[in-house]
């Protein structure tokens, strides 16, 4: 194939996230959870969607009738089933009933491409093989059906016996099936044997080739673009590249090589700018914790650390970055650390709080910055309390209430398998006291809750805050009991549509989770207000930030991390 044949074709794409994805260690998909991910599909402009086996469980059944009303404009729902049990016919056969019941205009039928299989797991002849797969096409093709052949085990089997492997293609295709697709059903075949494979077979085919690989060598996309290299145009795969043992090929990092790598269409129009938002919706919908590291989607993919990085970033973005992060709907993110380096934070903080050109300021700020990470303290996931640390030692903070007390209390009895959790918060706020208890799913919440009330009067916008992640890490296990936690919290402003992060340190963990609370609300309320005012922060002189500076006090002492500071060292807590 020609490199401008390339560039001018389409690759069509087709998700078996609900069904392949869902065989994936720790994954359940409920029927809502599908009906909402083939949406998402439809949206970004999958051409097919394959729905499960509709003869495996009634969930899978049920998906197929609602999906009849989802109104899909740009994919096709699949159902997906075996060929014909041996020594029955096509027409009696339970399972492919079951598939023609499911009323979908494509079918996807998959069988026995390998000999090994053939005799000893279905334990029958090479001969009946070659009937079932070309019973079951030719079936579902004059009941009006499109036909899809999945080649299960294609590349070991025509390793084993390139003869026979080729023989269930051409049952398939002589049959009736539109595209027959090879698949790398173990995961464990290099990306030049894919090649050789397909271009050993290509000639003696009429009908549209697909590839479907796992991940079980980790080539499972580099498989995949191999094939389509030599001529594949009907890529298979999931969200994520979540499936059963390593995954399947991952969907995400496939488009986005296909379109910005090798010039191919594979979405609809603005699709591949909705690769990141749809990738984390199917990791919430499959309650899996985001891979970080995962290419074009992940938190890391465009996050800059190393203050060389940060630096030439910042004159030539293409300097360290292989694509322009908003093609995909991702974002750069700039982590501080103490190896981001001054340009690190101007990065991150410098044109907010007017710092941009200060290079003394960004000096010292980073001082600061490393002072905490000392002491147990990580901003590379903490955002909003690098800058309110930033806004402290500038002299751009105020508090927003004060500390009376909070006190916490876990009842466990006989009676109730889950725990009973109350918090009682004490603040003042805006002169008012205000005395809160409020109940839980644990400490934290009952924390949030009780500081939601408390505030909700003077700061309605509060109410708009959602917790949506707690991590807890011991930092200095050999000190035992007496060893600090940071517990870091991510929060969405629902108001404003942002996501954001907070730290806590201390040795002990509810005072440690009270400080990454109190820093997101503090966090939400300092912006609202400037925002109010959409007047730009100034940093003070030097003698106004410190007087700032011993009004809130000098955070990065140990009684921060202990959790032994008094009230008036920060009184926002």
């Amino acid at each position: 194939m020609t490199r401008k044949k390339q560039q001018t074709d389409r690759v069509e794409l087709y998700d078996t996230t609900l069904r392949d994805g869902a065989q994936a260690l720790n994954v359940s998909f409920s029927l809502p959870d599908k009906l909402l991910i083939a949406q998402r599909l439809d949206e970004l402009g999958v051409a097919y969607v394959e729905g499960g086996y509709p003869l495996s469980n009634a969930r899978d059944a049920a998906f197929f009738e609602e999906a009849r009303h989802l109104g899909l404009k740009h994919a096709q729902v699949v159902a997906f089933g075996m060929t014909r049990r041996k020594g029955v016919r096509a027409e009696k056969d339970e399972g492919m009933a079951a598939l023609l019941g499911a009323e979908t205009r494509t079918i996807t039928i998959v069988g026995k491409t390998w000999d090994l299989h053939v005799r000893n797991v279905l334990q029958t002849t090479e001969k009946e093989n070659l009937a079932m797969i070309a019973d079951s096409v030719r079936f579902g093709a004059r009941q009006g059906r499109e036909v899809i052949y999945d080649a299960e085990h294609f590349f070991d089997g025509y390793a084993a016996n390139p003869e026979y492997a080729l023989k269930t293609l051409l049952a398939a295709q002589e049959a009736g099936a539109v595209c027959l697709v090879l698949c790398d059903t173990n995961g464990g075949t290099l990306p030049e044997q894919v090649a050789s494979c397909i271009e050993a077979v290509r000639p003696h085919l009429s009908v549209k080739l697909g590839i479907h690989t796992h991940n079980d060598a980790g080539l499972a996309v580099a498989n995949t673009l191999a094939a389509v290299r030599h001529g594949v145009t009907h890529v298979q795969g999931t969200i994520n590249g979540i499936g059963e043992r390593c995954g399947n090929a991952d969907l995400t990092t496939i488009a986005a090589n296909l379109a910005l790598k090798m010039n191919t269409r594979v979405l609809a129009d603005g699709g591949l700018e909705r690769l990141t938002e749809v990738s984390r919706y199917v990791y919430e919908l499959a309650n899996l914790v985001p891979d970080d590291t995962q290419p074009y989607v992940g938190q890391a993919a465009f996050a800059h650390k190393g203050g060389m990085h940060v630096h030439a970033v910042r004159r030539v973005a293409r300097s360290y970055e292989h694509v322009e992060p908003d093609k995909v709907g991702n974002t750069r993110r700039v982590l501080i650390s103490e190896l981001s380096g001054a340009s690190g934070v101007a990065e991150k903080i410098g044109r907010k709080l007017d710092i941009a050109h200060d290079k003394a300021l960004q000096r010292r700020l980073l001082r600061r910055l490393q002072e905490y990470e000392d002491l147990g303290y990580v901003f590379e996931s903490a955002e909003a309390s690098f800058e309110l640390l930033c806004r402290r030692e500038l002299g751009l903070y105020h508090a927003f209430w004060e500390l009376g007390h909070w006190r916490a209390v876990a009842l466990k009895s006989a009676r109730h398998d889950v725990p009973d959790t109350e918090v009682i918060v004490k603040l003042r706020v805006n002169g008012t006291p205000e005395h809160r208890v409020s109940d839980g799913h644990g400490p934290v919440d009952a924390m949030a809750n009780a500081l939601v009330r408390a505030l909700k009067p003077h700061y309605p916008n509060v109410a708009h805050i959602r917790l949506i992640d707690y991590k807890v890490r011991v930092i200095n296990p050999r000190e035992a009991t007496a060893a600090r936690v940071r517990v870091t919290i991510e929060f969405r402003d629902e108001q404003n549509h942002t996501l954001f992060g907070t730290v806590g340190v201390s040795e002990n963990i509810i005072e440690a989770s009270w400080l990454a609370l109190a820093d997101g609300f503090e966090y939400k309320l300092i912006n609202d207000e400037e925002q109010a005012r959409k007047v730009p922060p100034r940093a003070k002189s030097p003698r106004k930030r410190q007087a700032g500076k011993r009004a809130t006090g000098k955070r990065a002492t140990g009684k921060r991390a202990t959790g032994k500071r008094s009230a008036d060292k920060r009184a926002a807590t």
